[in-house]
């Protein structure tokens, strides 16, 4: 038999089930589709699942296969030796005259062999119906196997259950409307590579003539990245309601970055503050240069200084533009312009400049959506976190 290539085929087929939340549901769905599915090669015919109770017995909670009259709600103490056996070992295989095994509980659970394993932290033991035919060494092949699918598949699970949580909680602190600032259209979206982003952006309202623009982007991307979104999200906005100047907000923020050991040491960040007379004030935290379409020609916005985290006395400058009607703001990640073709070519800098200068009489949400679009069709989705935020000058009134 290739042992190899039979894991195989049972990890693929129980990858694609539905993850749940509840371990009961997930370790009975897997075995019931591991019997059905493998009874030849593993000689499963059926089984019996037994839920961990406070009192020190397991219940039979579940049944499936063949030969499963037994009715559920029968208690098996927990120092029943098969049981115990289980426990310790992981997997288990006796016999009815073996020393410790009852033989009229296992009739009553209708067993003519005790073959069984722990899952699910020992909270779980899941015994089955194996061929007559299979030697002792088939049968322990055959339950460490469905041992290790199924605890990988709880493992699998419960880091799903933990992502979706932490994308719900990433999702709830991206802006949750486009603000309205006399004289500015403002739109930003984000395009993650995987289900959470190591991207983040934000508009924070400092008072009602000044929004802050913020744009970041941690080293990577997936669930280590995106830890640092939570501490950017809160330093910035504890620096505006304190109203600290904008280096000293950048200068305590690196200093968290620095201190968290959760989190990536690399953090890029630009954050500026736009006033509806047209000024804007910023500093660049080693992110990619924002630009500013002015007329026919680009002005990057690199004052600032270095990326956070890196050293905890970094020090900040601070940079000025006037953004005016007719003019776009544009602030992005890397993801954007180090798309790749699959040759070796980038989507470049310059390209976005050109769709953004084509586009600069759009709404801000088209030419947001139309850069994106670009970008996913030069290099699919997947290969970095994706975020562009447009602000566009108008005329008051418009």
């Amino acid at each position: 038999m290739d042992y190899k290539n039979l894991l195989t085929q049972v990890q693929k087929t129980i990858a694609v089930l539905e993850t749940s939340e509840d371990a009961r549901t997930t370790i009975s769905s897997v075995a019931e589709t591991i019997a059905s599915s493998f009874q030849n090669e593993l000689g499963i015919t059926g089984g019996r699942l037994f839920e961990y109770r406070d009192d020190g017995n397991y219940e039979l909670v579940h049944r499936f296969g063949e030969r499963t009259s037994s009715q559920l709600g029968i208690m098996v103490p927990q120092h029943y030796r098969p049981l115990e056996l289980a426990i310790e070992n992981g997997v288990v295989v006796m016999d009815q005259t073996d020393q410790g095994v009852d033989p009229v509980l296992e009739h009553e659970l209708g067993a003519d062999r005790f073959a069984a394993i722990s899952v699910g932290d020992e909270d779980f033991i899941l015994s089955f119906n194996v061929a007559a035919e299979l030697s002792r060494e088939d049968i322990l092949f055959s339950l460490n196997l469905i041992r290790y699918s199924i605890n990988q598949k709880l493992r699998a699970d419960k880091y799903q259950t933990v992502l979706v949580e932490a994308q719900r909680i990433q999702q709830s602190i991206l802006p949750q409307r486009i603000p309205n600032y006399q004289g500015y259209e403002i739109y930003g979206r984000t395009v993650p590579a995987e289900i959470i982003s190591g991207d983040f952006y934000d508009f924070i309202p400092v008072t009602d003539s000044i929004v802050g623009l913020a744009i970041a982007d941690g080293t990577g991307h997936g669930l280590p990245a995106a830890l640092v979104v939570r501490d950017i999200y809160m330093g910035l906005r504890m620096g505006v309601d304190r109203d600290f100047k904008i280096v000293r907000t950048i200068q305590k923020l690196n200093h968290i970055i620095h201190k968290n050991k959760l989190t990536t040491k690399f953090v890029s960040l630009f954050y500026g503050e736009l006033e509806t007379v047209g000024t804007f004030i910023y500093t660049n935290a080693g992110h990619n240069p924002p630009f500013l379409l002015k007329g026919d020609s680009f002005e990057l916005l690199s004052a600032g200084g270095m990326v956070l985290g890196p050293t905890p006395d970094a020090t900040y400058t601070r940079g000025y533009v006037n953004v005016e009607s007719g003019d776009v703001l544009c602030l992005y990640t890397d993801g954007i312009v180090e798309a790749n073709d699959g040759n070796d070519q980038e989507f470049g800098l310059e390209q976005l400049q050109e769709i953004v200068k084509a586009n600069r009489k759009s709404s801000s949400l088209e030419i947001v959506n139309t850069v994106l679009q670009a970008v996913e069709q030069w290099g699919p989705p997947g290969q970095d976190d994706r975020t562009i935020v447009i602000v566009k000058g108008v005329e008051k009134g418009e």
